[in-house]
């Protein structure tokens, strides 16, 4: 499926030459393009140009919209295009082209148009196999898959439900950019697929079966929204546009200056998918392993969020990660009592591990239990209050959750909002038992007072304490 799918959408990105059409450089905007009976939605930004009776496309579309490895040398002027095996090289101004490093002459060189390099079709799309077809009338591209299309492999996105003869998508009702996190609000859960693509550096996040609810009724048209992120480090710009109608397909662009210096993680939380953009530099996290040869049990407490993350937001400006590191630090006070546990934290000042080297560390450790600290915030119900832990599908983790939670629902008396089943990166990709504890609602002003006192923070960490206790005699 990949393959034809590869194939398929390569053409998009290059748009044929055309036999009928005129001489001069005139932009067609009105061109369509029709892939295998599906229309793809193009940006409304996207200038499709008719040159020399051929018609061009801006690269970017073709690396964004069809996902293949395309670099970019400024100095050489030379566009490299990888599919599979098969390798393309075009230069600007040039007819000359190589493929596999054979020379081929092209009808129109690549040209550089207002700071956008746009390239031809036609001979891309025969190397790789497609049908295409031209309606000179209502300028529309016709591309089609010569080869029979493969049995679909499986998908993990989450089921759609069909009602009747309409398909129930989900519904995209916000999106936000912050703390080098994109926050999309969305009715149901969703899997992204997520692309990292070079010229210019930029993350391409997906949503399958996913359209626009209330924010923007024009984006259901095929227009293109941006965020202001003047003033974001390494962020140059945030677009988001309905890529596809049917089955429908929101895309959100993340461009940067330096695609080296992040990789992008996700996961959904209450109604929201959270795309981090993680800086890749490591902090020197310990990952010797310990504990396992003495016989100690092996504890890792991760404060939440750090450095230039600070997490949620509390009711009085309160910053989660000044909450979560306290009370790791008073947790490990006590479990450093302990004779039989070794404690490793993740963090013991105000720095960001990235998720992927929080869970490195558990893993390396070879630990018994991973606690992750979290504080909660709804910033539109500052009503909401109450203590919920999370786990993901393991029974270990389930059980130690259980236990946990309870410890912490009896010594706090906040409400009991339950233990969950949740598809955070750092609970699935941990090996051992592993909960994450959002021990109450820092955007509640009461709540919020309570987790940060030293008295409660002291309860909440003997709670912490006596429930891992509790679950390692257990184990």
């Amino acid at each position: 499926m990949k393959k034809i799918v590869s194939v398929l959408l390569f053409s998009l990105l290059f748009l044929l030459a055309l036999p009928n059409v005129g001489q001069a450089a005139t932009a067609t905007t009105q061109t369509k393009i029709i892939l295998d009976g599906q229309e793809l939605v193009l940006p409304s930004d996207v200038e499709v140009v008719n040159m020399n009776k051929n018609v061009m496309i801006p690269i970017r579309v073709v690396a964004e919209n069809l996902k293949f490895n395309v670099k970019w040398d400024q100095k050489s002027q030379n566009v490299s295009i990888e599919q599979n095996a098969k390798v393309l090289s075009l230069n600007v101004g040039k007819k000359e082209a190589r493929v596999q490093n054979e020379k081929v002459t092209l009808n129109t060189a690549p040209q550089l148009i207002k700071n956008t390099v746009v390239v031809p079709l036609r001979f891309v799309s025969e190397e790789m196999g497609l049908s295409v077809s031209w309606n000179n009338k209502e300028k529309i591209v016709g591309l089609k898959s010569t080869e029979l299309p493969p049995v679909a492999e499986p998908s993990s996105a989450p089921t759609v439900p069909d009602v009747g003869n309409n398909v129930v998508w989900s519904k995209v009702n916000d999106i936000s950019f912050a703390n080098q996190q994109l926050v999309v609000s969305v009715d149901t859960e969703v899997t992204p697929q997520i692309t990292r693509l070079t010229n210019p550096d930029r993350i391409v996040v997906d949503l399958p079966n996913t359209t626009f609810g209330d924010m923007d009724s024009t984006l259901l048209q095929g227009t293109m929204g941006k965020l202001d992120v003047n003033g974001i480090a390494n962020v140059t710009d945030v677009r988001y546009s309905l890529f596809k109608k049917d089955p429908a397909q929101v895309r959100v662009v993340i461009e940067l200056n330096n695609l080296n210096d992040v990789q992008a993680n996700s996961q959904y939380v209450s109604g929201k998918l959270i795309v981090d953009l993680a800086l890749t530099a490591t902090i020197g996290i310990p990952v010797n392993p310990i504990g396992n040869d003495s016989g100690k049990h092996v504890v890792v407490i991760d404060a939440g969020h750090g450095g230039k993350d600070p997490g949620t937001i509390g009711i009085s400006n309160t910053q989660e990660k000044n909450f979560t590191l306290p009370l790791a630090l008073k947790v490990q006070a006590l479990l450093l009592q302990e004779s039989d546990i070794e404690v490793v934290m993740t963090r013991e000042t105000d720095v960001y591990p990235t998720r992927p080297e929080r869970v490195k560390l558990a893993n390396t450790l070879n630990a018994d239990v991973f606690v992750s600290i979290h504080g909660n915030s709804v910033e539109a119900s500052p009503l909401t209050t109450g203590t919920e832990t999370f786990y993901y599908k393991r029974n270990s983790s389930k059980a130690l959750a259980d236990i946990v939670h309870r410890h912490l629902i009896q010594a706090l008396g906040f409400k009991d909002r339950g233990v969950k089943n949740g598809n955070l990166e750092v609970l699935r990709n941990t090996t051992m038992p592993a909960v994450l504890l959002e021990i109450g609602f820092l955007s509640n002003l009461a709540e919020e007072q309570a987790m940060l006192s030293e008295s409660v923070q002291n309860t909440a960490a003997q709670a912490i304490v006596d429930g891992i206790k509790e679950f390692l005699q257990q184990s």
